[in-house]
C-alpha cells in the first residue's frame, strides 16, 4: 500500500505527490480505494424478487439504504455470460470492472458514469449468512447500450454477438418501463415507496399546529356555486348549507394530493354534532398547501363562471381532472 503522506503533513502536497507515483502505484490506490468502498461493506436486501423480461429472468432486490441491486450471477446469465465469472475484473486504472465490460473493445464506449454503477455491491438477505454480488439497476440499461453501440460500429467480436442479442431483447423490455419501477414491482417496494412519498406529501401539505382562521374562498366561489345549483345567494352570509361542503370536498380538497384530505379529517375530525370544529385550510402549510388551495379555488371559480348550468360545469371539470387510469405493467417483448 503506498503512503501518501508519510511524513504526516496531511493533505497539504498530496496533490503533488499524487503527480510523482507511477502508472503501476495508481493502480495499486486505485484497487484499495475500490476495496474499501465495496469489498468489505455487505449491506441486508429487506425486499427481493425476480425481473421477468421476455424470457430473460434477473433476480433483484432493494437494500436496507434504498439501494435497487441486480444480482451478478443472474444478470450474466441473462447477457449470455457465465454466471461463475469472478467479480474481480479490473481495468487498466486497477478499478473493479463487471466482467461482461471488460474487453478492450468495448472500452471506448463505456461512460464515467457506468464505470461507477457498474462497480459491484456486495448483500445479503435478511435473515441468511449467504452474501451475493450485486450491481445497481441503473446499471442494466447502460450496459446494453455498450454492446449496442459496438454493434452498431462495427466492433464486436464473434463471440460477443449473443451479449447483444440479449441485450437487445432487455432494452425493449425496459423501454416500456423504468428499471427502479420494475424492481420495486418485483421485490413488493413500491408499497414502502408509495407510503414514504405520501409521508413527504403529508409534511409539505399538512402541519401540525392550527392557523388562525382567515377568509380562503372568496364571495364569488361561493355566488357561483349557488348560482349553478340554482339556489338563491344572499351576499354576507356565512350561514351555507351543508352540501357546500360536499361540494367543496368534490371539487377543491379532493384535487389536493391523495391522501392529503384524509389527513385533515383525521386532525380534524367532528365532533358530537356531527360538525368539525376547525376549517381544513388551518392545517395547511403556507409554502404548499395555501398555494395549491389558492389554485384550485380560482380554477374551479373560473369553470363555473364560463358554465351556463351545472351540467356544463361538470363536463368541464370533468375534462380538466379527469383521473389517469394507471395501465398495466408490460414487459412482454414478442
Amino acid at each position: 500500500m503506498v503512503n501518501l503522506d508519510p511524513a504526516g503533513q496531511g493533505h497539504k502536497g498530496g496533490k503533488a505527490r499524487l503527480d510523482k507515483l507511477t502508472q503501476e502505484e495508481r493502480s495499486e490506490l486505485a484497487r484499495a480505494a475500490a476495496e474499501a468502498r465495496w469489498g468489505t461493506t455487505v449491506q441486508v436486501a429487506t425486499h427481493v424478487g425476480k425481473l421477468v423480461i421476455g424470457n430473460l429472468e434477473i433476480n433483484c432486490a432493494v437494500l436496507e439504504d434504498g439501494t435497487r441491486v441486480l444480482n451478478q450471477a443472474t444478470v450474466l446469465g441473462a447477457l449470455g455470460r457465465r454466471t461463475d465469472t469472478g467479480r474481480r475484473t479490473r481495468d487498466e486504472d486497477g478499478q473493479l470492472m463487471a466482467p461482461f465490460l471488460s474487453a478492450a473493445n468495448l472500452r471506448e464506449f463505456i461512460s464515467a458514469e457506468l464505470r461507477e454503477a457498474s462497480e459491484p455491491i456486495q448483500y445479503r438477505e435478511k435473515g441468511q449468512q449467504f452474501k451475493s454480488w450485486g450491481y445497481r439497476a441503473d446499471m442494466l440499461p447502460m450496459v446494453c447500450d455498450v454492446y449496442l453501440e459496438a454493434r452498431d460500429h462495427k466492433r464486436l467480436s464473434p463471440n460477443q454477438g449473443n451479449v447483444a442479442r440479449a441485450a437487445e431483447i432487455l432494452v425493449r423490455g425496459l423501454a416500456r418501463t423504468g428499471i427502479v419501477a420494475l424492481v420495486d414491482e418485483a421485490t413488493g417496494y413500491q408499497e414502502v415507496r408509495a407510503r414514504d412519498e405520501l409521508r413527504r406529501i403529508l409534511e409539505a401539505y399538512v402541519q401540525a399546529e392550527l392557523r388562525p382562521w382567515v377568509r380562503r374562498f372568496p364571495d364569488e366561489f361561493f355566488r357561483q356555486v349557488y348560482r349553478l345549483q340554482g339556489w338563491e345567494y344572499k351576499p354576507g352570509t356565512s350561514k351555507r348549507t351543508p352540501y357546500v361542503g360536499k361540494l367543496i370536498n368534490k371539487y377543491i380538497y379532493e384535487q389536493l394530493p391523495p391522501g392529503v384530505l384524509d389527513e385533515l379529517r383525521d386532525r380534524n375530525p367532528r365532533n358530537e354534532r356531527g360538525n368539525r370544529r376547525y376549517a381544513h385550510h388551518q392545517l395547511l402549510t403556507s409554502d404548499t398547501g395555501h398555494p395549491h388551495l389558492d389554485k384550485q379555488i380560482s380554477t374551479v371559480t373560473t369553470l363555473m363562471r364560463a358554465s351556463v348550468d351545472k351540467a356544463m360545469f361538470e363536463d368541464l371539470f370533468e375534462r380538466a381532472y379527469a383521473v389517469q387510469v394507471p395501465l398495466p405493467l408490460v414487459i412482454d417483448v414478442e
